[in-house]
Parts: C-alpha cells; sequence; structure tokens
C-alpha cells in the first residue's frame, strides 16, 4: 500500500497500545464512557422515538452476542450497537468536541461495547486505546473541514462520526492497517446523512441518527475482517470522503500533525444542559443575566441573541422554533432553551416533556428572542460558533448585555468528575430498567477503573 493520509489513518489506529497513550488521555476516554452510558441509559426511559430501534433490532434474532440497554435482551453485535445508537444522541446530553463541531463518542460507545461483549474477553485497556484512537479519527476529520457541509445538503456529525466508529471497532478485532482501510472504504459506502432534517419539525432522525453510524461501523470491520477489499484512499482519493462531501476543501496537515502524540479526546467536552451544544453560551448568559440583576422575565421585552451564522439552524424557521413541536426540536431551538432558563434558572431533562414544550410562561418570552447572525464570526471555527452574547431589553427601557467566550464544560472551563458522576446518576435513575442505587454506584466504579477490567463486555451485560 503506498502512503497516503488513508494509510497514515489506518496505520495510527492499528498501532494504537494503551501503554502509549497518556494518563490524561486514558482518563479522558473513561469520562467519555461513563458520561456516555448514563445518557443512552435516560433515553431508555425518556424518548419513546428510540422505541422502534429497540424493537426491531430484538424482533430481528440471531446469534444472542451483545446486550441491548435497559433491556435484557441479546442480539447480533451489529443491531445491538443500532439499538443503542438510537439512545445516544436522543437527549441531546451527550458530550461533544467543540472545535471539530461534533459529537465524535455517540455512535462509537455503543458500538464498541457491542463488540467487546460479541469477542470477548477484551479488556478495558483495549476498550480505552479503541475509544481514544476512534475520537481521533473522528474529529481529525471534522478539524480538517474548510468548508461546512450542510451547505451541500449533507448533516455532518453522524456521516464523520461512523469514520471515528469504524476505527475503534477496527482497533478492538485488531485489524491491520490494510484492512483497516478496507473498512473506512466500506463506511463510505454507507455512512450519509441529509440536512434535510433541520427543517423537517417533526422527523425523528435528527434524535436517533446515530443508530446508523453505530451500525455501519461494526458492519464494515466485519466485513473487512472477512476480507472485503475497499479503495486505497477512502479519504483523500480522487472520489473519496473529501472530494465527495467537502468538493476538495479540507486542510491535510490537520489529519496528521502529532497523531498519536496528541489525541483530541483531550478537547472533549462534557454538556451541564441536554440541548444542542450551540445553545450552551446563551443558556448561561440568559441565566446569569435574571439571577444577578434579579429580573422578572415577564418584564423583559425583548430577547436579542448575536452569534454565528451557523447558529440560525437553532432559531430558523422563526414560528417552529419559538414554539418548537418535539423535544429534540426544542433542544436545537434558541427561543426555547433561553426563555426555559430565564424562567427557571437552568435547563433540565425535565423541561423536555409534552407538557414542559406547553408551557404557555416559556412560550410567550420565547416569542420575544431573536437570533442576529454576525457577519464577522466563521461558520467553520469552533471558537466563534460557541461564543455568544446575550442582551435583555426590559419593558421599562432598561437593557443589559452578556457575552461567553467559552461554554461551561469545555477544556477551558472544564467539568469536574464530580459533576460527572452526578449526572450520570441522575440520567441512570431516569432509566426504563429503574437501577437501584448500589447498581449504579457499582457502574461508576466499573467504569473509573476501566484500566484494571479483564472483560470490558461486562459493562453492557449489567447495563
Amino acid at each position: 500500500m503506498t502512503d497516503s493520509i488513508s494509510h497514515a489513518l489506518a496505520a495510527f489506529v492499528a498501532g494504537t497500545r494503551y501503554e502509549n497513550i497518556p494518563q490524561h488521555t486514558r482518563e479522558m476516554a473513561k469520562r467519555c464512557l461513563l458520561d456516555g452510558l448514563g445518557v443512552s441509559l435516560a433515553a431508555t426511559g425518556l424518548a419513546p422515538v428510540c422505541r422502534p430501534f429497540v424493537d426491531f433490532a430484538v424482533e430481528q434474532g440471531g446469534r444472542p452476542e451483545s446486550t441491548v440497554f435497559a433491556t435484557g435482551a441479546r442480539v447480533p453485535a451489529a443491531m445491538a450497537a443500532f439499538a443503542n445508537g438510537a439512545l445516544a444522541h436522543a437527549l441531546d446530553f451527550e458530550d461533544a468536541h467543540d472545535r471539530a463541531l461534533l459529537h465524535p463518542n455517540a455512535p462509537t460507545i455503543p458500538a464498541a461495547l457491542a463488540v467487546c461483549e460479541a469477542f470477548a474477553p477484551i479488556d478495558g485497556k483495549e476498550l480505552i486505546a479503541a475509544l481514544a484512537a476512534g475520537c481521533d479519527v473522528a474529529c481529525r476529520i471534522g478539524l480538517a473541514l474548510r468548508v461546512p457541509l450542510d451547505e451541500y445538503g449533507w448533516y455532518p456529525p453522524p456521516i464523520i462520526a461512523a469514520f471515528g466508529t469504524t476505527a475503534a471497532v477496527g482497533r478492538l478485532l485488531r485489524l491491520d492497517e490494510s484492512q483497516l482501510t478496507d473498512a473506512f472504504s466500506l463506511t463510505l459506502c454507507q455512512a450519509t446523512c441529509s440536512a434535510e432534517l433541520k427543517f423537517s419539525p417533526h422527523s425523528h432522525i435528527r434524535a436517533v441518527r446515530d443508530a446508523f453510524p453505530a451500525q455501519i461501523g461494526v458492519t464494515s470491520a466485519l466485513l473487512a475482517r472477512k476480507g472485503v477489499k475497499g479503495f486505497d484512499r477512502p479519504f483523500e482519493g480522487r472520489a473519496g470522503f473529501f472530494a465527495l462531501y467537502a468538493r476538495g476543501a479540507y486542510e491535510p496537515e490537520a489529519l496528521t500533525h502529532s497523531l498519536g502524540e496528541r489525541f483530541e479526546i483531550d478537547d472533549i467536552a462534557f454538556k451541564p444542559w441536554p440541548s444542542c451544544r450551540g445553545t450552551h453560551v446563551y443558556i448561561e448568559a440568559a441565566a446569569q443575566l435574571v439571577r444577578e440583576h434579579r429580573i422578572d422575565p415577564n418584564n423583559v421585552a425583548s430577547v436579542r441573541l448575536i452569534g454565528s451564522r451557523l447558529n440560525l439552524m437553532l432559531a430558523e424557521p422563526v414560528v417552529q422554533k419559538q414554539r418548537p413541536a418535539t423535544a429534540i426540536d426544542a433542544k436545537f431551538s434558541l427561543p426555547f432553551t433561553v426563555a426555559t432558563a430565564m424562567h427557571r434558572g437552568t435547563v433540565t431533562l425535565d423541561d423536555f416533556t409534552d407538557g414542559a414544550l406547553g408551557n404557555g410562561a416559556v412560550l410567550d418570552l420565547a416569542s420575544r428572542v431573536h437570533f442576529a447572525a454576525d457577519p464577522t464570526r466563521s461558520a467553520t471555527a469552533g471558537a466563534d460558533v460557541l461564543r455568544g452574547s446575550v442582551e435583555l431589553e426590559l419593558k421599562d427601557g432598561r437593557r443589559v448585555k452578556l457575552e461567553i467566550d467559552e461554554p461551561s464544560g469545555s477544556p477551558q472551563r472544564p467539568a469536574s468528575d464530580a459533576a460527572l458522576i452526578a449526572k450520570f446518576r441522575d440520567c441512570c435513575q431516569r432509566a426504563r430498567s429503574q437501577p437501584s442505587a448500589v447498581t449504579i454506584d457499582s457502574w461508576v466504579e466499573r467504569i473509573m477503573t476501566l484500566e484494571s477490567c479483564t472483560d470490558a463486555g461486562e459493562i453492557a451485560r449489567s447495563l
């Protein structure tokens, strides 16, 4: 195989060893696993939109290899990844990479755990290495892009994350460089998602989208393991990923610079609020203004938000965003989340129930929330996309304003282990299976000491 970007990424994944991963990176992988599992378990109780995916996986039957979370059912690995992948983003509470504008671990965690069960025993160190490598591949692809893929009609998060998932699963299955390149090729033939979901308020696809890349990652790696040959250059080829999705607008060096020396999972952010990451600085700023100035939301005449033009998707169509019809649309609504934060002082999972979506006071204030894009800010640079300002105009004519540059939970403002464990416990208490406090504590202990686990599949089997 000739030297290429595709070869370099495949060689990196195949050569990643736990012993060569920095300690901080290992800890971040465990934190991502804890956070991702908690959010997915909460979705089993709070997101009925996921139920068809669970039912479909169970109804297919087949070899009982891997667990469908919170059901006790065991199905083939690819179908478990499919069902559990649907849970990963359903509450929009999972981790994110702010600069790459991705949720790289959402499909990767369910796929990796499904494979750990199906091909047991795979130890905790191997899972940590796989999660670190998979996250790195996905984030580097996102960071390399020089054009927003939605300009061409694509919705990038699940498309890009599919390659990270493939990398993690391939690493767990010990694929060699050639096989990993084949697996990436197979993923290129399957990974897709239309940006039309942004314009369809009743669509379920935005919520369950990670079912597909989770299944693709497992399927691609297993087929490559069986000898299916792919392309020489699935990423940089003349009809590879970057040519097809970005029309060639990418920076090659972003894919290979410090590859294997620095891991992008180190820059993962953990969400304090269960909504689109692009809403977070506005939630925080609005709640802080109301609290510090002791403002009665009923006395607010208008709320003006300023930010990147990419965040227009969180504010338009205006009527849809001011009165969202579904929980997932509300989570992608600046008017709704900001109005909720101003009335409640925060935003929680309880604020996206059917009853909460019909809260008259929140909807009335949401009708007075307006977003304007700052043309000087980039639509691709994470720092510009996530920075924003909130200005409140009161009915007596007073104005107060606050700008926040870094959202809470980012590497610059990191969540503590205590905060992540508290979030995990709260999420688990909402699971359909209603686990006991003792059981939840045992999950925390097992995940946070993952490097000592001799069979990582035990984690999924216990859920």
